[in-house]
């Protein structure tokens, strides 16, 4: 007879100090995609959903890589676990992407003629001052702002 799997995690040392504030979003992501979306436009429906995955992204990210108070056993879990974008964090590690919002905002298929978000465009070289991504509502990402 075949074993049978079991759905147990063994967390890393240092998961209960992040634990809470990872619930805590969880929750709030919860919250967000049972939200109505009347009387707002398609996209917007989506923008606190971006915005929750950036924050819990960028929570990962700055304990490991600014403040270093979680191991890499710990770092390596989160991204396995889906509770951070790997692919986001990628970029947030090159040069010129510190502030990225989202990757919808720099890929050219998803865009009008092949070049990237108007959040992308620093804010002194705008022609309108106050714009919101499609994608994700965001204000303003480059990194010269």
């Amino acid at each position: 007879m075949p074993k049978v799997k079991t759905n147990r995690v063994k967390y890393p040392e240092g998961w209960e100090l992040i634990e809470p504030t990872l619930r805590e979003l969880d929750a709030k992501m919860r919250e967000a995609e049972m939200d109505t979306h009347d009387g707002k436009r398609k996209c917007e429906a989506l923008w606190p959903i971006f915005k929750l995955s950036h924050q819990r992204s960028r929570y990962v990210y700055d304990l490991y890589y600014r403040r270093e108070e979680i191991s890499k056993e710990l770092y390596e879990f989160c991204l396995d676990q889906g509770y951070a974008d790997r692919n986001l964090i990628a970029k947030w590690k090159k040069s010129g992407y510190e502030r990225l919002c989202c990757l919808r905002c720099i890929q050219p298929r998803d865009h009008n003629y092949g070049t990237t978000c108007v959040c992308r465009v620093p804010k002194h070289l705008r022609e309108e001052k106050v714009v919101e991504c499609v994608h994700c509502g965001c204000q303003g990402c480059a990194s010269g702002d």
